[in-house]
């Protein structure tokens, strides 16, 4: 067959599995009770169909990562093109530094481990595999495939797979682990039923269509206009990685090494970029000037569900069971210990950060932070239903912030590679330090803002 079909057809596979998915979520019932997403069932099928055990279906693994890697780049600048009403609200930056607050507890735990583990039992081993636990758990399987190829260019073996199978058993801790969570808390003397959501009425999340949005005899379909734009602007993307390139790689090791993580976080410079192009939007529409047509947030809404959705199928989907072998031990350990360090830290954080909704938002969180957004939004249905509860605008504004403080993280991602390509251990304790230095000042301020506000509340 002729090779341009290879990423079509590795596309339909997908899609058969999604379709598989939805039905044996719909009518078993075992799986119906679960809180798991579709696409995540449609991933396991692929990992237990492809090449890696039955080899029913033979994926092409490169364009699975491929499909990872640009899928969420789309997904993201899509989210990030959405208008939302976002409020003058300390929970919305509480939120974006509690979720890199986690990162970076994870981070810390995730390359302690490692560290250990290379000075004791594996001395070959590269620590900064320790970090990809903030990414897979925290942050999902495309990032942490992004990150871990990028390193693989720089010499660290089966970075990417490693990445996709922290972040799959991310997703077992946020579902099944979760389950268990929800139904001991749900008894806990410490969350009443007052915390279930029921303190305080909140508005619910509504997406409004803009009155002057596209009619259906125009000359451009609604959605191929809201692709057009995302396009357009993860164009602007990849001119600026490749401009980076250029200038970095000249500039020596670090430069290159830096060059690389900025090709793997392709999506946070998308989402920038879009976050821009709306806040000039709307500066321009409140002077008066608008362009022919204005982003949906329905459509747009609907391309980052598709987006993640066949991402995570991918992604579970190209995880390469044989490579893992020489890690499998490791990143047993690693991701046992990073999810019972999630579940104690939310249950300790979340509870003084916010003081109303603190089972919905423990729950949320947690999903989140081992999962996706989409599992952290299943388990708050599961104590919240009708999403009455401010935790849903906490975990999509929170995601938003979370890209200003996570900026740092970046930074600090690029010291133990760096350490790496020049063999020069020292980096690895010079990251670990400003991990930890970074965690005490976010965590700081977070707690000094959250006890600012139950002040401000306590005088009202």
């Amino acid at each position: 067959m002729n090779n341009s079909w290879t990423l079509i057809v590795d596309f339909t596979f997908l899609s058969f599995l999604i379709f598989v998915g939805a039905i044996l979520k719909a009518r078993l019932p075992f799986l119906r009770k679960l809180i798991i997403p579709t696409c995540m069932v449609a991933g396991f099928l692929g990992l237990i169909l492809g090449p890696e055990l039955l080899g029913w279906l033979p994926f092409n693994m490169d364009i699975l990562g491929d499909f990872v890697y640009h899928l969420m780049g789309i997904g993201f600048i899509a989210l990030s093109l959405k208008e939302r009403d976002i409020k003058k609200s300390p929970d919305l930056i509480n939120s974006g530094m509690l979720i890199v607050s986690t990162y970076l507890i994870q981070g810390i735990v995730g390359f302690g481990l490692f560290l250990l583990l290379a000075k004791t039992a594996y001395p070959k081993l590269f620590p900064g595999i320790g970090l990809l636990l903030p990414l897979g758990y925290g942050q999902g399987p495309g990032q942490a495939y992004s990150i871990g190829s990028q390193w693989e260019e720089l010499g660290v073996v089966g970075g990417g797979n490693l990445g996709l199978t922290v972040a799959g058993f991310g997703f077992i801790w946020a579902t099944f682990v979760g389950v268990v969570l929800i139904n001991f808390l749900v008894r806990s003397k410490r969350f009443k039923q007052g915390h279930l959501g029921t303190t305080k009425s909140h508005r619910k999340i509504v997406e409004e269509s803009a009155p002057d949005e596209i009619p259906l005899s125009d000359a451009i379909d609604k959605l191929t206009y809201q692709a057009a734009l995302i396009g357009f602007i993860y164009l602007i993307t990849y001119l600026t990685i490749f401009g980076l390139e250029k200038i970095l790689v000249p500039l020596g090791t670090y430069g290159e090494t830096l060059a690389q993580l900025l090709i793997g976080f392709h999506f946070l410079i998308g989402s920038l970029y879009a976050m821009l192009f709306r806040y000039i939007l709307n500066k321009l529409e409140g002077a008066g000037l608008k362009l022919e047509h204005s982003p949906n947030n329905y459509l747009l809404q609907r391309i980052s569900g598709f987006s993640f959705d066949y991402m995570i199928a991918a992604s579970i989907s190209a995880i390469s069971i044989y490579a893992l072998e020489e890690y499998l031990i490791p990143v047993l350990i690693l991701t046992t210990l990073g999810g019972i360090v999630t579940i104690i830290f939310m249950l300790w954080v979340v509870p003084r950060i916010f003081r109303e909704d603190q089972l919905a938002n423990v729950l949320g969180f947690y999903g989140m932070l081992t999962g996706t957004i989409s599992t952290g939004m299943a388990l708050v249905k599961a104590v919240d239903p009708r999403f009455q509860s401010n935790t849903p605008d906490n975990l999509v504004m929170g995601s938003a912030t979370a890209i200003i403080f996570g900026f740092v993280l970046l930074l600090i991602l690029n010291i133990p590679v760096v350490g790496y390509v020049q063999n020069q251990p020292i980096m690895y304790v010079y990251t670990f330090v400003a991990l930890l230095l970074y965690f005490g000042v976010l965590l700081g301020v977070l707690f000094y803002r959250a006890s600012k506000k139950g002040v401000q509340k306590n005088r009202k």
